[in-house]
């Protein structure tokens, strides 16, 4: 199960598709990226599921209901039920039903997944600060909310109504491109009220809660591509994570990853649940060795010797990096070993 401070990324001599029962994915940046399946997920998906695992999707984004999230990712070719899908707002909406009666009512700032989870819960969602609601939620609302909804919160909150948020994720991939996330509406709220929410989703308790409650997952295997939400909740979770760099975590973010940012894999994308993880082993004192890389702490700098698959270069320098980090975060210069695997 989940390794916390890890030294290097971890290796599997089967593929993890068959050392896990279930794949807790990520959506945005993951599977997709504005819209579009991003390369080789449907492919990697359809030969996962067909050799047994289940495959579950957790996302942070609370717009879209379940429905429409598996019917956009059966359209793309990976079929999804509702059942399937398990969003932020639901896990906001368990937050707030066990903290209120049924029928109590809720000022929604956001979309219609968060409605739904709501009503799913019989709380009573409602649009004014001046419908007395009991309780003001949060959730990414799309590129279109209105300026006026946040001032809508702003009032409840200043009243003194408790204030959730379905997550806090500072920015969310798109096509163009990387645009503010639910994070950066909750700053907005933040800012004019001096409030705090309470947060449900990744990487904290509840939304991993929700996921397990869903999937009833037993060795489950978060797949993820941001370190501060999936492979963080992965860690605060105690299970196993696989980093993909899909989506908005670089190389170098990783080599600086504080301790409980650091995943159990790493892989270019879904094609690493297809197979092994090969292991990085020292291959002298302070160097560790992966595929045909050894890499090790030079000075203030990485250095990289070798050839081979640049993604094993990569798993090299995090061995080098987080070792030398210890339980910090690495500040030594990486930027001529990244360019010599194209990064």
């Amino acid at each position: 199960m989940g390794q916390h401070g890890r030294s290097a990324p971890g290796g599997s001599a089967t593929a993890l598709s068959a050392a896990y029962d279930t794949a807790l994915l990520d959506l945005d940046g993951v599977v997709y990226a504005g819209g579009e399946a991003i390369a080789h997920a449907v492919e990697a998906l359809a030969e996962a599921r067909a050799g047994g695992m289940h495959l579950a999707y957790v996302t942070n984004n609370a717009l879209r209901t379940p429905d429409a999230v598996a019917a956009h990712l059966t359209e793309l070719g990976v079929p999804a039920e509702p059942a399937d899908v398990i969003t932020s707002a639901q896990a906001v909406a368990r937050l707030v039903a066990d903290r209120l009666p049924q029928g109590s009512r809720v000022l929604v700032i956001g979309g219609e997944g968060l409605r739904v989870a709501l009503r799913e819960r019989g709380l009573v969602p409602v649009e004014s600060a001046d419908d007395d609601p009991a309780a003001v939620v949060q959730g990414y609302g799309g590129p279109e909310l209105p300026w006026g909804r946040f001032a809508e919160a702003a009032y409840a909150i200043a009243r003194g109504v408790p204030w959730y948020a379905s997550n806090t994720d500072l920015t969310i991939p798109g096509a163009r491109g990387i645009a503010p996330g639910n994070g950066a509406a909750v700053e907005v709220v933040r800012i004019a009220t001096g409030a705090e929410p309470q947060v449900a989703g990744k990487p904290l308790p509840p939304m991993h809660r929700e996921t397990i409650l869903r999937t009833g997952a037993r060795r489950p295997l978060v797949v993820g591509d941001r370190l501060d939400t999936d492979i963080e909740g992965a860690h605060n979770g105690g299970v196993d994570s696989l980093l993909v760099l899909t989506g908005v975590t670089t190389p170098a973010v990783l080599l600086a990853a504080r301790p409980e940012h650091r995943p159990t894999y790493v892989d270019a994308d879904l094609r690493g649940l297809l197979t092994g993880q090969p292991e990085v082993t020292g291959a002298a004192e302070g160097a560790f060795r992966c595929g045909g890389w050894v890499a090790a702490v030079d000075g203030e700098a990485l250095a990289l010797d070798g050839s081979g698959g640049p993604v094993d270069g990569l798993r090299a320098l995090c061995a080098a990096a987080w070792s030398h980090a210890g339980d910090g975060v690495c500040g030594l210069e990486a930027g001529k070993a990244l360019a010599r695997l194209g990064w």
